[in-house]
């Protein structure tokens, strides 16, 4: 059966599994091993540890040997390089003034290829300083644009925990957080308090998260009322770890009673009844200010009450004029009655609004 162990080549990174074969390893040796992009060297995590066989084993690559002395010093030479390239780079982007934070460089454990690991806001033309460092250092060069949590890793720090930063001491892969998280938690939603060195969201609030939901789901909601042996209230706070809750009285008066204390929801028995006060002497009632409202009759009594108006209303009577009167009408448009010219009146200028002025010469002579 095929002996398999767990390999890391940075502290707190992936771990891969390799073939050991025949040698006699232990967690914590140092080994050689052959990837894609080389040969490398790493730490033994776990193992060996024997499996069955099959397509996943079969595809594995086998260590090549334990690390002697001489590996160990190609190491401490690789650091010196890596050092170097840093400045020279660090050096060459501050002279362009390219828009990128250089993070660290790493050599492969042949001397093949050196990686360059930034960060940037976007992304950057490179190509010249490429042909630079490749110029100088004659090796393949690579340019790898990281995220922010990566560089924490690569960088590490100090949290605000006081403690050395989870992502580069023992977190190998990086989990989704969000803000319901820490709402979850009743934390403060400060950015200065929930954020890391990063500037994204606390690993940490991940480790808590489904402990806090187990408890609450122990505990009344906030906003609901509840009754408890001495007091009933509604939920205004609640602490998950002690099993305290805040209760809000009817009052105005706030008092704390433990979880186990809540017998249940609060029913309408519970609410209190409030008392109706009278209005005062000399007052009309809200509902005596208001205006009285009419009645609304029914469309068809309206119709008919229309209808029997217009058959008692009597038919209209012509109109008789005096023969004076009908004299003036039939008298020229331009002239009065008695032959003078008629003034020129103002013209009403501000009509309404589709009203047509009749015409000069027609006249109202009613017909006898």
């Amino acid at each position: 059966m095929p002996r398999i162990a767990s390999i890391q080549f940075i502290t707190a990174g992936k771990m891969y599994d390799f073939n050991v074969g025949d040698l006699d390893i232990a967690p914590g040796d140092k080994v050689v091993v052959e990837t894609e992009r080389g040969f490398g060297l790493g730490s033994v995590v776990r193992g060996p540890v024997e499996r069955e066989p099959g397509e996943a084993t079969a595809s594995l690559s086998t260590i090549r040997r334990k690390a002697t002395p001489e590996d160990l010093a190609t190491l401490e030479r690789n650091a010196v390089k890596e050092k170097e390239a840093y400045d020279f780079c660090l050096k060459r982007i501050m002279e362009r003034s390219m828009q990128m934070k250089l993070v660290r460089v790493e050599y492969l454990f042949d001397g093949s290829k050196a990686v360059f690991f930034f960060t940037a806001d976007g992304r950057v033309d490179f190509r010249d300083l490429v042909k630079d460092l490749a110029h100088t250092f004659h090796t393949r060069i690579e340019m790898r644009q990281i995220g922010v949590r990566d560089e924490s890793k690569m960088v590490g720090g100090i949290g605000i925990c006081g403690r050395e930063l989870c992502c580069c001491s023992f977190l190998r892969e990086f989990q989704p957080v969000s803000v319901k998280m820490a709402k979850e938690q009743s934390l403060a939603l400060n950015p200065n308090k929930i954020s890391g060195q990063c500037g994204r969201l606390l690993c940490c609030l991940d480790y808590e998260y489904e402990t806090y939901c187990c408890l609450r789901k122990n505990f009344p909601k906030c906003g609901k009322r509840v009754r408890s042996e001495s007091a009933v209230g509604v939920v205004d706070k609640l602490n998950i770890l002690t099993g305290d809750i805040t209760l809000r009285l009817d009052d105005g008066k706030t008092i704390v009673v433990k979880q186990k204390d809540i017998l249940g929801e609060a029913t309408s028995a519970d609410m209190p009844v409030r008392s109706a006060t009278p209005a005062p002497a000399g007052r009309p009632s809200p509902r005596e200010r208001r205006p009285a409202r009419p009645e609304r009759r029914p469309a068809e009594a309206t119709v008919r009450q229309d209808e029997a108006a217009a058959v008692e209303a009597p038919a209209p009577q012509p109109v008789v004029r005096p023969a004076a009167e009908t004299a003036e009408t039939a008298a020229a448009p331009g002239q009065q009655p008695d032959g003078q010219p008629r003034k020129n009146r103002k013209k009403h200028r501000f009509r309404k609004h589709g009203h047509r002025k009749a015409d000069s010469g027609s006249t109202d002579t009613p017909t006898a």
